[in-house]
C-alpha cells in the first residue's frame, strides 16, 4: 500500500466517523494528498470521488488520463471526450454512489461543485477539510523529511543573503529577490513556495509588501519573507536584517523585543498546550513593550502542502497542539513610515516540545 492509499483509507474511516457517503475532489492539494495526482483546475472537469466503501474513482478529460494513471494508485480511471462531455460518465457514476451527504473540496471551483449540487438535489453538502482537516495537521514521516529539505534550502539561501553584506547595497528589491529565487533552485528547491518579499526601509512597514524598485541603503532594515518547496511541500522563513551601516536605536530595540517575542513563542509549543496559548506568550511580550497595537497579525499559521493552512495560531485558537503539527512563529512590529521587523521560523510540535526547521542567525547585523 502506497502512502498515498494508506492516507486515503484514513480519510475513508473519517467519513464514516462524520456521517458523510463521499469526499469528492477537484484538482488541488487534498487530491495530491490522497491520490499523488499533482494537477490544477482548468474548465474541463476533472474530479476523485472516495466513497467510505470501496475504491475511489477519478472522472478525466480522455487527453489528461495518460498523465493521471501513471501518477496515482487509483486503477479506476473514467474518462470522457469533449464532444459528448463528461454527463455520459458522470451520472451513472453518480447514480451508483446514491449519497445522501458528500463532501466537496474546499477550493473546488464554484461551476463544478453547483454542477454536483444540481445532480444530486437531496444530497447535503459539506467540505472536505472536515474529514482531511485533522489528517492534513499532523505530518507523517514523508512530509516532515520533505518540509526538513525544503527549510534547509530556505536556510542556505539566507546565509547566501547574508553574505552579500555591503555588496546588497545599491540592489533594488526585486534584484534581490531574483538572488534568492535563484539560490533557492540551486539548493534544490522547486521554485518559489510564494512571491518573496524584499521590504527594505519604510517598505518593511508593509507586512506583505511587493518586492520593487526601491534601492538598498545603508542603515537600511530589510525584511526577508521566502521559501521554496520540495516535493511538493513548502519552507517559509523570515529575516529582518542590515547589510551595512548602522540602523536606528528603536529598530535595535524592536528588533530585540521580537526575537525575544519569537523565542517565547517557540518555547511555548508542547503537546496539549493550544494554538491560542503560543499566541499569548508571543503577543505579551510585544504588548508589555508598548508595540502591541503595531502586531497586526497571527502569531503563524500550519504549514505543508499549502503555505497557509490549518492550524492557525491565533488569539482565538483553541486547537490543542499534538505531534506532528508544523506551523510558523512569526511575530512582527509594524512602524508606517519608518521601518517593520519580522522572525520567523517553523516548528514541528514533537512529543515534549517544539523542533526548529529553521537555523539560520536572527540577529540583524550580517
Amino acid at each position: 500500500m502506497t502512502t498515498f492509499e494508506r492516507r486515503a483509507r484514513r480519510a475513508q474511516s473519517r467519513l464514516d466517523t462524520v456521517g458523510a457517503d463521499c469526499l469528492v475532489l477537484s484538482p488541488g492539494r487534498d487530491c495530491y494528498y490522497l491520490t499523488g495526482v499533482d494537477a490544477e483546475q482548468s474548465d474541463r472537469l476533472q474530479l476523485c470521488f472516495l466513497p467510505v466503501d470501496g475504491d475511489p474513482t477519478f472522472v478525466v478529460p480522455r487527453l489528461e488520463a495518460e498523465s493521471i494513471r501513471a501518477a496515482t494508485w487509483v486503477d479506476d480511471v473514467r474518462t470522457w471526450d469533449d464532444d459528448t462531455g463528461p454527463d455520459p460518465v458522470l451520472d451513472p457514476l453518480l447514480d451508483d454512489l446514491s449519497p445522501s451527504r458528500i463532501l466537496l473540496a474546499d477550493r473546488m471551483w464554484t461551476e463544478f461543485a453547483l454542477a454536483l449540487q444540481r445532480r444530486l438535489p437531496d444530497a447535503s453538502v459539506g467540505l472536505a477539510s472536515e474529514v482531511l482537516g485533522p489528517l492534513r495537521r499532523r505530518k507523517d514521516d514523508r512530509e516532515l523529511d520533505a518540509l526538513r529539505a525544503a527549510a534547509d534550502a530556505a536556510d542556505a539561501t539566507m546565509n547566501e543573503v547574508r553574505a552579500l553584506e555591503a555588496d546588497a547595497v545599491g540592489m533594488t528589491e526585486a534584484e534581490l529577490a531574483a538572488f534568492i529565487e535563484d539560490r533557492l533552485a540551486a539548493h534544490g528547491g522547486d521554485g518559489v513556495a510564494f512571491e518573496t518579499i524584499v521590504a527594505s526601509g519604510s517598505n518593511g512597514a508593509d507586512p506583505h509588501h511587493a518586492s520593487g524598485e526601491r534601492e538598498i541603503r545603508a542603515g537600511d532594515p530589510v525584511v526577508l519573507d521566502f521559501g521554496t518547496r520540495v516535493e511538493g511541500y513548502v519552507s517559509d522563513q523570515t529575516r529582518t536584517i542590515v547589510f551595512d551601516g548602522e540602523p536606528s536605536e528603536e529598530f535595535e530595540r524592536v528588533h530585540d523585543v521580537v526575537r525575544e517575542a519569537q523565542s517565547a513563542g517557540v518555547a511555548a509549543v508542547e503537546p496539549g498546550v493550544t494554538t491560542g496559548a503560543v499566541d499569548r506568550a508571543v503577543r505579551e511580550i510585544i504588548e508589555d513593550a508598548g508595540y502591541g497595537d503595531r502586531f497586526v497579525h497571527r502569531t503563524g499559521h500550519g504549514v505543508g502542502l499549502d503555505v497557509h493552512e490549518a492550524p492557525n495560531v491565533a488569539a482565538d485558537g483553541e486547537t490543542e497542539l499534538e505531534p506532528g503539527m508544523v506551523f510558523s512563529v512569526e511575530p512582527g512590529v509594524y512602524l508606517p513610515d519608518r521601518f517593520g521587523v519580522r522572525v520567523e521560523d517553523l516548528v514541528v510540535v514533537t512529543g515534549d516540545g517544539a523542533e526548529r526547521l529553521n537555523h539560520t542567525d536572527r540577529r540583524w547585523r550580517c
